[in-house]
């Protein structure tokens, strides 16, 4: 029988390597989030806690404070976001966990439309303009941390509820939605300064649109997600070429649709219980034909896209490999073990960024074939 959950006061309790709850003498402890542990009994022994310096402490009688055990964890921290989430100071890290700083596959996936469109409108046989880039990721990190803020305004209750989300940091009570919303408001300032830099094609609009699609973030995801599609061109000619920007966006809401759903089915279950929508519900057994059908309609719109914007071979041998990536993910996903749905959600990654690819080496390879057809037009 697994041991409950032990909270760990990191100031005054005593935390002995004998379970309180089973006074079991072999277990595990797992980081789960600030000041919870797991312990599950007989599965590894003593010495998986401690570091190697520490070895001749190691018996059934030794104790040790909570805060040893806390600095004896943090060396083992690397520079993955998590590692550096658990490397700030305790009082910072519920704000970091907010804004998802932790698991950035999330900001990946909004910062990548983004990138496809600005290197769309590079000139032919140039990079794409690496200031947009930059600046298009800070405000990606920034949009991506206040869209989380608000959807755990508004899902509180129902994260309460699931088990996956019951430890986000307002549904675990670490943050109060007041210190949200003022967490809140200072993200929203630095990200429009970042938008009030960029060259954009009506400006005012777009801000307009950007709030709206912000504030109703958890109900819209997949339109908002998608919404640098339309940006990045804007920011690098000053207008939008509605015939290229327009199949790159709807590209991306169907991208979205294929990867949501896929997310979605590590919660069905808990989805079912509280009464939450989702595609995963809505598709069911039937999922795999319906992300296939996704991707076909994605695949279609990326090669129109890249017809209409002159695009080369390059590009297109990107999207073969995009095509096959996708066929891969939808084959082999078992959405009844949510491990698997995990892997293929933060694999998609991989995928937005074989556009990107696609996109500049198909834009490099434009300047190589015009300067071709001009010294064959002058031999």
């Amino acid at each position: 029988m697994k041991c409950k959950i032990l909270q760990i006061n990191r100031i005054s309790s005593i935390w002995t390597p004998h379970c309180i709850s089973c006074t079991a003498n072999y277990y595990t402890l797992k980081r789960k989030d600030h000041g919870y542990f797991y312990c599950n009994t007989r599965i590894a022994s003593f010495k998986s806690v401690f570091q190697k310096e520490n070895q001749q402490k190691r018996s059934p009688l030794y104790q040790t404070t909570a805060e040893e055990v806390l600095v004896s964890t943090r060396r083992t921290i690397s520079f993955s976001a998590p590692g550096i989430v658990n490397a700030a100071p305790q009082s910072v890290q519920p704000y970091l966990r907010l804004m998802r700083l932790d698991k950035p596959i999330g900001t990946w996936l909004l910062y990548l439309p983004c990138t496809w469109s600005i290197a769309l409108a590079a000139e032919p046989g140039c990079l794409p303009d690496f200031h947009m880039l930059a600046l298009f990721g800070v405000g990606a990190v920034l949009m991506r941390g206040a869209g989380c803020t608000i959807n755990d305004m508004w899902d509180r209750d129902f994260d309460k509820k699931v088990s996956r989300t019951a430890s986000r940091p307002i549904a675990a009570g670490e943050i109060t939605r007041f210190q949200a919303l003022v967490f809140l408001g200072g993200q929203l300032t630095l990200a429009l300064g970042v938008l009030l830099s960029l060259n954009l094609y009506r400006k005012g609009s777009i801000l307009t649109v950007s709030a709206i699609l912000l504030i109703t973030y958890p109900y819209f995801s997949r339109l908002a997600f998608n919404w640098g599609a339309l940006l990045g061109w804007s920011a690098i000619k000053g207008y939008c070429d509605w015939s290229v920007c327009l199949p790159l966006y709807f590209s991306g809401i169907l991208w979205t649709l294929i990867y949501d759903t896929i997310y979605a089915h590590q919660d069905k279950v808990d989805d079912l219980l509280v009464g939450v929508k989702s595609t995963a519900l809505l598709f069911q057994d039937h999922t795999k034909p319906w992300l296939s059908g996704f991707s076909a309609v994605m695949l279609s719109g990326l090669i129109l896209t890249g017809i209409i914007s002159d695009q080369t071979l390059p590009y297109y041998g990107a999207l073969s490999v995009v095509g096959a990536h996708l066929f891969y993910q939808i084959f082999t996903l078992d959405i009844n073990k949510p491990e698997e749905c995990w892997k293929k959600f933060t694999s998609n990654r991989t995928l937005g960024l074989l556009i990107f690819i696609g996109i500049l080496a198909g834009n490099l390879w434009k300047s190589k074939n015009k300067d071709f057809e001009i010294n064959k037009v002058q031999n």
